[in-house]
């Protein structure tokens, strides 16, 4: 009994660190390079639920093949165009969620990114305590495993758009705006 306890809390703490890890890469490369959204000065103004593995769910996946391409709005008005990949349908607080996943028809065309998939989604956190245009995690196909698909939201971020202007970030379209809420990932940026 006390090994398993041991392992349990092990395991914990090393996810724990993987995504303090996750989180440091994640802030190096929205403060370095010509288009990052945050200045280093203003790294204090980033923050973040504790790591949660309970926000960390298994879902059921079903595709959508030969879905139409769309276009998503943007927060600087212009529209960006996607197609939807398929949806997730998860437990998450004893609520049953459904979220829609998306890929980039531009992204499709790079060999580097044709596997990206995309969730934009608000939650009851919205406005109040994250980003009220919404957040995002970033999945792969190949995450995909006997159509099960692991959301870790621990690791959903805000869209450049969250810190400063002069940024075309989609917005979540409706059918992503869950009443849940995801007390997980990033909070809403303080300058």
């Amino acid at each position: 009994m006390l090994l398993l306890s041991a392992t349990g809390g092990a395991n914990a703490q090393s996810y724990a660190d993987s995504l303090e890890q996750y989180r440091k890469q994640y802030i190096a490369d929205i403060t370095s390079g010509p288009r990052s959204p945050v200045k280093p000065s203003q790294i204090k103004g980033i923050s973040f639920y504790r790591a949660d593995v309970s926000y960390r769910v298994l879902g059921t996946l079903k595709e959508t093949p030969g879905s139409t391409p769309f276009m998503i709005e943007t927060h600087s008005g212009k529209k960006k165009p996607f197609r939807e990949y398929g949806t997730v349908t998860f437990t998450l607080r004893d609520t049953l969620t459904t979220l829609h996943i998306y890929q980039s028809i531009d992204l499709i065309k790079d060999a580097a990114h044709k596997d990206d998939l995309f969730i934009p989604f608000t939650d009851g956190t919205s406005y109040d305590f994250t980003y009220g245009g919404g957040r995002y995690l970033d999945l792969s196909i190949r995450d995909i495993k006997d159509g099960m698909l692991q959301l870790d939201f621990n690791k959903c971020y805000n869209p450049y758009c969250a810190y400063s202007d002069g940024y075309s970030c989609p917005v979540p379209p409706s059918e992503n705006r869950v009443q849940v809420s995801i007390a997980a990932g990033e909070k809403m940026f303080v300058q």
